[in-house]
């Protein structure tokens, strides 16, 4: 690894620290950005069955259903069953659920306030064209 590589690679390390770091205070462990971006999905919505989730993401039921079982497991959703057709199911977000995103959309907020704060317009300016064009670029 070349030096440059090497201290991106130690920088981007605190980075990811203090982000998991940040996740970790509110039990949210092991949410990834499916599962995250499924229950903004749901918020969003309000209540909303796997189908309309699945047709939404472009993502096949069953996928839909392992990322559901993980969000159901871990009280982030709730899946109740409809009142009139019993083969139907309804999902709606648990107060986990929307501390998940809460909680991240105002960490969000934050780190940008004091990015902006920190760095010069032109730098800012910079540092998100490049951030854009990694975000492009990256294949994981």
């Amino acid at each position: 690894m070349k030096p440059i590589e090497k201290e991106f690679f130690n920088t981007f390390t605190d980075f990811q620290c203090l982000i998991l770091a940040h996740m970790n205070r509110g039990d949210i462990n092991g949410v990834t950005a499916a599962h995250y971006n499924i229950i903004e999905f749901i918020l969003r919505k309000g209540i909303t069955t796997g189908r309309e989730i699945s047709t939404a993401f472009n993502i096949s039921q069953a996928a839909i259903s392992k990322q559901l079982k993980f969000l159901i497991t871990h009280d982030f959703i709730i899946r109740e069953q409809d009142r009139t057709d019993h083969r139907k199911y309804h999902l709606s977000v648990t107060d986990k659920g929307r501390f998940v995103i809460d909680n991240s959309e105002t960490f969000r907020k934050a780190i940008t306030h004091q990015t902006a704060s920190i760095l010069t317009s032109e730098e800012l300016k910079n540092f998100n064209g490049l951030l854009k064009k990694v975000l492009t670029h990256l294949k994981l």
